[in-house]
């Protein structure tokens, strides 16, 4: 049998998921004895499905809780144990899966000096999206987030075409324009109803870049991981913690922390804690979420799942929209699907060798929705 060569999308697929590869049949299905019913393949897709809503969902809510505490003002310190608790959560779970084979599926982790000082640029920039990214919904609130966070895709196409001289196609161009106009309606009804952060905006979009610099820099570092997503996400986490030390005093935010009254509560630090959790999971259920369907179903999931949080936002908060605001909201979430549905035809039809779908750029990009977090 002649080898065909991976595509790099491929790689990073099989290296997220951990898939190996399968046997299949003529049509692509799974065959022998431990072929699934479709009743159970359907559950298994509804659960995973199921969880990546409820992870997601539930971390951008919290992470706008703990931000949104008024006494203790420190998205720094916050983003920082976040970073601390993924990393630790790393280890842990590359020491249970030593000690679980077969049942537990992850890498084995060790700190190598030289690997991190090669992942180092990223950590610089996976900062900064995380601490814009945290920023943005600190000051827009969770109703207003998909629509301050929505420039990702087009900063995509402009820096694919600055750095690595990437043409687009004028219907995935359509697209980003579609999104632009989404998101200058949504910032003009924000203005109007009197609720605009400009803060908030600016955080959005510098997030926006940062979190497009992080998929162009991701593809640089991932040969330094052995194409590993859950071993950069280690380094970058490990990387992060100590780059944030030094923000964290020039900020005078262990002073503020010093004199925060809740310092001693087990509540708040779990709190903490379960936050920093939520953000090492939505890695986990991003890539079940693709494993188990496909990057254009992930898509079309994410951006449903974005629609039922902004009215859970909304409803929770017994906020009043106008009609040009949700119209802003959906001309944003229907660019963003249009733009993979393009993307994912042209990809069928003129393949590249590096060639990689949207929807794994996402999750390259760190999908948290506080960012992914």
């Amino acid at each position: 049998m002649n080898r065909t060569q991976l595509k790099r999308s491929t790689i990073i697929r099989m290296a997220v998921t951990g898939a190996e590869g399968g046997h299949t049949g003529a049509e692509g299905g799974h065959t022998g004895p431990e072929a699934e019913t479709f009743m159970l393949h359907a559950l298994r897709i509804a659960a995973v499905v199921t969880s990546y809503w409820f992870v997601s969902i539930t971390m951008v809510f919290l992470n706008n809780f703990l931000l949104d505490d008024r006494e203790l003002d420190a998205p720094l310190f916050i983003t920082f144990y976040q970073c601390v608790t993924s990393a630790a959560l790393c280890r842990l779970t590359g020491r249970l899966a030593a000690a679980c084979p077969g049942r537990v599926h992850f890498p084995s982790l060790a700190f190598d000096v030289k690997t991190s000082r090669e992942v180092l640029p990223l950590s610089v920039v996976f900062i900064a999206m995380i601490t814009f990214n945290n920023l943005c919904l600190k000051y827009v609130g969770v109703a207003f987030y998909t629509v301050g966070r929505s420039l990702t895709t087009v900063f995509n196409v402009l820096l694919s075409y600055l750095v690595l001289k990437q043409g687009t196609s004028p219907r995935a161009l359509g697209c980003c324009g579609v999104i632009l106009g989404g998101f200058w309606l949504g910032v003009d009804q924000e203005g109007l109803a009197g609720t605009l952060s400009w803060t908030g905006v600016i955080c959005g979009v510098l997030a926006s870049i940062f979190v497009s610099l992080n998929a162009i820099f991701t593809k640089k570092v991932m040969p330094a991981v052995e194409g590993n997503i859950w071993k950069l996400s280690y380094y970058n986490n490990v990387n992060a913690v100590v780059l944030f030390l030094p923000l964290l005093l020039l900020s005078g935010e262990l002073t503020r922390l010093a004199h925060f009254t809740r310092l001693a509560d087990p509540a708040f630090w779990g709190m903490m804690t379960l936050g920093g959790v939520f953000g090492f999971a939505i890695g986990y259920v991003t890539g079940l979420q693709i494993k188990f369907t496909s990057p254009l179903t992930h898509n079309v999931s994410g951006t449903a799942k974005a629609c039922t949080q902004t009215v859970i936002a909304v409803v929770y908060n017994s906020s009043s929209k106008s009609l040009l605001w949700w119209t802003s909201n959906l001309m944003v979430l229907g660019g963003s699907s249009a733009y993979t549905w393009v993307r994912s035809l042209e990809m069928k039809r003129r393949p590249l060798k590096d060639a990689q779908d949207p929807a794994q750029e996402k999750l390259l990009q760190g999908e948290k929705d506080s960012a992914g977090v």
